[in-house]
């Protein structure tokens, strides 16, 4: 399943580069911004020099992500850089809109689904892609939040290059977007929420959740330093459609309740399903 990842986010990200991203001149950042910003100024091939600048930082990935990291990403690299000159060169794929904006939403949007995938698949495509996985094994920062704060300096060098406010504009763009949809591909959708309640009506909640919600609840030992009371707490994981209804019952029950809402990021048990 992981080399399904691999090859169908090289693709992706191939088409992303050569129906949107280099036709509109949209620097999304990365080894592959500055392969582009030179396929600009010289006419030189983006993929076939995306691979050479990709080698020092491949260099670093086995020393950093392991040899199992590096053999894959070898494969993506190519793949997914020799993809871009065959949809660009050989196949001389068009853009399917003349719509700059749509250039950047569409390429963004591509972008971040296919090294999404790719990532999914234990590789990377080289780059600032590389640069994001290695960060955030030492800082708390996410994949796609490393690869945006990079990228943002390359995007801002092409703009000075280009000499052109609006790239750059656009560029950071597809940058959001990519990055937004690499870590929702990465780590899914919030579905679930963690409800924390504290009431001096904890019994009836208790048994109001039980019966109208279907929901089970544990009750935890809380404590109040200030008024030197313990204070029961209700603890009960929903789902986010039902946030709603369990505010109002809540609040049906008593107004004056504490409550905390927290998005969980996975729920392994009865009444929930795994993560995509």
């Amino acid at each position: 399943m992981k080399t399904v990842y691999i090859i169908v986010g090289c693709v992706v990200c191939a088409l992303s580069y050569a129906a949107f991203l280099i036709p509109h001149q949209i620097v999304p950042g990365g080894v592959t911004g500055i392969a582009m910003l030179l396929h600009f100024l010289y006419g030189s091939p983006v993929g076939i020099v995306t691979i050479i600048l990709n080698i020092p930082l491949f260099l670093i990935a086995l020393k950093v992500l392991g040899v199992r990291f590096g053999a894959k990403s070898v494969v993506a690299i190519f793949i997914t850089y020799i993809l871009v000159d065959f949809f660009t060169y050989t196949l001389k794929i068009t853009t399917p809109t003349d719509n700059i904006i749509l250039g950047a939403l569409y390429g963004g949007l591509l972008l971040g689904l296919g090294l999404g995938l790719v990532f999914r698949g234990e590789a990377s495509t080289g780059g600032s892609d590389i640069v994001g996985q290695i960060l955030t094994r030492y800082t708390n920062l996410s994949i796609g939040m490393w690869i945006m704060i990079v990228d943002f300096v390359v995007i801002t060098l092409a703009g000075v290059i280009t000499g052109s406010i609006e790239l750059a504009l656009l560029g950071y763009l597809a940058l959001f977007l990519s990055s937004k949809v690499i870590d929702f591909v990465l780590e899914g959708m919030d579905y679930a929420r963690a409800a924390f309640v504290i009431s001096a009506e904890h019994e009836k909640l208790t048994d109001e959740i039980y019966k109208k919600m279907k929901r089970g609840v544990t009750i935890l030992d809380g404590y109040s330093p200030y008024t030197k009371e313990k204070k029961p707490v209700i603890m009960c994981v929903i789902t986010k459609k039902e946030t709603h209804s369990f505010k109002s019952l809540i609040k049906g029950i008593d107004a004056k309740a504490f409550v905390i809402l927290t998005d969980v990021f996975e729920v392994l048990g009865q009444g929930f399903r795994r993560r995509i």
